[in-house]
């Protein structure tokens, strides 16, 4: 076919396609079932257009030449359509639900394949394989006709992450059985035992998690390859786009796994971690980029499918009709069995929180069908090895099943969802919502008049717009946020600063001031931290400030190499994270604070916007606490962090400043990238971070005790090759049962609090030691002790402490004053404690 045709009938589709979404919202039609009412249309006027205009009939003739085959649908749209809808999906709430999504994806499929397979083995006299592959074919709902309408009726989130997800994933069990099936139909397996329940659930097995896998390794790498091409916004945003084909051809070509399952999984690996890892200007225009090739996709899948429709029901006959209406009841009892059966199950068995009736009733009716289904009919079709009449049964079938889901399903899925109230605001949100437009309104009003009067616009003019506000705060005055609970407004304005937090750490990233490695662990938190609020409330709120300033499970890795091994690189790296973490997370919380008071103020009320500052100065508290310690022992680290932070401010704001410059052109493109050269040259010394000086190596240390002043060089050296190094994080437990073994530890710096029985606290700092009684016979006497900061310590085992004091009697003696002096004021202690008390008890 000449090129020249195929652009000529590509740009006639697209010209048609532009003209749907508003059409289909003036007939009040999800936007899919319009596409394949046109599609249809176009269908039937491909053989009958000889009364058209010359330029219409080429074009629909054209269009007639196409060759579509399954391979077109399955190849060149559906990754792109997958790729998007994953692409958007919040990877959070998607795990949250990951039980009921599943469940659908993988059982649902299974269900429906068997019961629209037993139905119509009942109702006709084809072979059980066959109608077992009908099944597995109509199991699939399909993504683009279930995401589109729920995006276009605006249903709840949670609702539109169970059946996205549902429809994402279930291509992929769909897909299995149907390639076991058509393999077994074609080589004639099933009569002879070739087809097993083992092999199937192998094969499913096989191709879903090593799907899964190799989407996950293409869409790390795909995130790496995204730093190598930052500030080429184009390369990066080309990068998504052959990722969303490379992910399904190689996996599925391959690697004989699912292509469909690869391609969603890196699609969530880019949007969860891309957003860190692309330029940040670029990410906002992604997301745009990538709706436009969605819609793009979506509209000429469903145009292309749904003119292969009167072709395929060409034949159709009485029988086959009934045999449509037999697989629609057979998938919706299917369906049934599995959203209101089995799903419950999973509540009583802790694997998902509870999925309330409406949204299961939604899930039912909103298991729409549509391309995907038609591909894989047409690709039976297509097989020459299958008889021709099982060939039109399931071309038939499928099309006419397509059909029913989308203008029964898909034109009352809007209904339904009204008549259950999903699309409305809950009281909590109508109030909120009043009180913003309340406050909208007042502000409007106030600067509408204030240009009217330096305008100079008539006060009967001016005086109409003012009365339209009037009426406005009328209908809004007595429904406004006071309605709420404090409680409830707290937990409102919790969530709106996590938010709020989010899309500060995101500027930092653009400003430059971190970089995405840390960018991508200060989102990680704060979206833990709004899942944290919206399902524990206050009290998730409070656990998850605290869980905030922990250490992590890097740094306690590393700590723990450091304890076995000695190594100091990873630990330093880890403490220099956490310092610059901490930073950030200070600069944050300063500004989040203001937020709540200046914004918060008047939406929530005074005293919830108090409340929730409180709750944020805690969490700031708690931060300085952790970054005060961290100051205390590197103090020179810490000025060159503040002087690098400061840098990194300074250089966005000039940034900024010479990009105002260009805009007002005051100054031209040349200049402006003089400028910035200039000024990535002044800043770049801000880059180059020196390492976390740790100071940990034993001979260091030992000349910090002064136990050890005025012994030999010799002397120190063998007392260094028994030293142990160690670093004892703050409120760390150091001797405590003998945390160690039993030990003897010397404070090189830092200081530890050595909690005595009584409940007192002994204060020990730097040169000072501990664990020295229990290694000279008293055992009995092992007291807690905790680090008060970050301590640098020097361990001793009890088999070096008795080799070392045998050679140097001068350390012996020296300790062993400081052990009596010990052992006399704990004699004294036990007396006073053992004396009767007044009462007749001792004390």
């Amino acid at each position: 076919m000449d090129v020249g045709l195929i652009v000529f009938g590509i740009a006639g589709l697209l010209t048609l396609v532009c003209f749907m979404p508003p059409l289909a919202a003036r007939l009040k039609l999800p936007h899919s079932v319009l596409l394949a009412i046109v599609g249809c249309l176009l269908g039937i006027l491909m053989h009958w257009h000889g009364w058209v205009p010359p330029v219409l009939g080429d074009l629909l003739a054209t269009i007639d030449h196409f060759q579509i085959s399954s391979d077109t649908f399955l190849m060149v749209f559906l990754p792109v359509l997958l790729f998007e809808t994953s692409l958007s999906m919040n990877v959070r709430r998607l795990m949250d639900d990951l039980g009921p999504i599943l469940l659908m994806a993988i059982v649902a499929v299974v269900v429906c394949t068997i019961v629209v397979g037993l139905a119509l083995n009942a109702a006709s006299n084809y072979g059980i394989i066959v109608c077992l592959l009908l099944g597995a074919i109509v199991a699939t709902t399909d993504p683009v006709a279930v995401v589109s309408i729920f995006r276009e009726v605006g249903a709840p989130k949670r609702l539109t992450t169970l059946v996205e997800g549902e429809s994402l994933l279930n291509d992929a069990a769909s897909i299995a059985l149907y390639s076991v099936l058509v393999a077994a139909l074609a080589s004639g397996a099933m009569g002879h035992g070739g087809l097993s329940v083992s092999g199937v659930l192998g094969a499913f097995l096989h191709t879903f998690l090593g799907g899964g896998l190799a989407g996950y390794l293409m869409g790390r790498a795909a995130c790496w390859l995204f730093t190598l091409l930052r500030g080429f916004p184009t390369a990066e945003i080309t990068l998504t786009l052959s990722l969303a084909y490379l992910s399904f051809y190689i996996p599925e070509h391959y690697l004989n796994v699912s292509g469909v399952v690869a391609t969603v999984i890196a699609g969530l690996v880019v949007g969860s971690t891309g957003r860190t890892r692309i330029s940040p200007g670029t990410f906002e225009h992604l997301a745009l980029a990538w709706n436009q090739f969605g819609f793009w996709a979506n509209s000429l899948i469903f145009l292309l499918a749904s003119m292969l429709i009167p072709r395929m029901m060409a034949h159709a006959g009485w029988f086959e009709m009934f045999m449509v209406l037999v697989v629609f009841v057979a998938t919706l009892a299917a369906r049934a069995v599995v959203v209101f059966g089995l799903l419950p199950l999973l509540r009583v068995m802790r694997m998902s929180s509870r999925v309330s009736t409406s949204y299961k009733s939604v899930m039912l009716w909103g298991g729409l069908r549509g391309a995907v289904s038609l591909a894989l009919a047409l690709a039976v079709i297509e097989k020459d090895a299958i008889p021709e009449s099982v060939r039109q049964f399931v071309g038939v079938a499928t099309t006419g099943f397509v059909l029913m889901t989308l203008f029964i399903n898909g034109t009352t899925l809007r209904w339904l969802i009204g008549i259950l109230g999903l699309n409305q605001l809950s009281p909590m949100e109508r109030s909120l919502r009043n009180q913003a437009l309340i406050l909208a309104l007042e502000d409007l009003q106030e600067r509408t008049d204030e240009i009217a009067r330096t305008d100079h616009i008539g006060s009967e003019a001016s005086g109409r717009i003012h009365a339209v506000f009037d009426a406005s705060l009328a209908s809004v005055q007595d429904a406004q946020a006071a309605a709420l609970t404090v409680e409830q407004r707290v937990l409102v304005g919790l969530a709106a600063v996590a938010q709020r937090e989010q899309e500060m750490f995101f500027d930092i990233l653009k400003a430059q001031i971190v970089d995405w490695r840390m960018a991508e662990n200060l989102l990680a938190r704060a979206e833990r931290l709004e899942d944290s609020i919206r399902s524990h409330g206050l009290p998730g709120m409070q656990a998850a400030i605290e869980a905030d300033v922990r250490y992590g499970r890097g740094f306690r890795i590393a700590l723990r190499m450091y304890d076995l091994f000695g190594w100091q690189g990873w630990l330093a790296r880890e403490l220099a994270q956490r310092f610059a973490a901490l930073m950030t997370k200070r600069s944050v919380a300063q500004q989040l604070i203001k937020f709540a008071h200046d914004e918060l103020g008047p939406l929530l009320g005074e005293e919830a916007a108090q409340r929730v500052v409180d709750i944020h100065q805690r969490r700031l508290s708690l931060v300085e606490n952790a970054m005060q310690a961290l100051n205390l022992q590197y103090p020179s680290y810490a000025q060159w962090l503040q002087e690098s932070y400061l840098g990194r401010v300074a250089r966005e704001l000039e940034r900024r400043r010479y990009g105002a410059m260009q805009d007002q052109f005051l100054i031209g493109g040349e200049v402006y990238a003089d400028l910035i050269q200039q000024l990535e040259s002044r800043w770049q010394h801000i880059d180059r971070h020196p390492p976390l000086d740790m100071q940990m190596g034993a001979a260091d240390l030992i000349k910090r005790v002064p136990l050890f002043e005025g012994l030999s060089a010799e002397s120190q050296r063998a007392i260094g090759r028994l030293l142990r190094p160690r670093l004892a994080l703050p409120d760390q437990s150091i001797l405590e049962r003998g945390s160690y073994g039993a030990s003897m530890c010397f404070v090189a710096s830092g200081a530890v609090a050595v909690h005595l029985p009584d409940g007192t606290a002994v204060e020990l700092g730097s040169g000072e030691f501990f664990g020295e009684l229990a290694l000279l016979g008293e055992r009995q006497v092992t007291p807690r002790v905790t680090s008060l900061g970050y301590s640098k310590l020097l361990m001793l085992s009890a088999r070096d402490f008795d080799a070392l004091l045998s050679q140097d009697a001068d350390l012996r003696k020296r300790i062993e004053v400081v052990a009596k002096q010990r052992m006399r004021a704990i004699e004294v202690w036990k007396q006073f404690s053992q004396q009767p008390s007044p009462d007749g008890a001792a004390t």
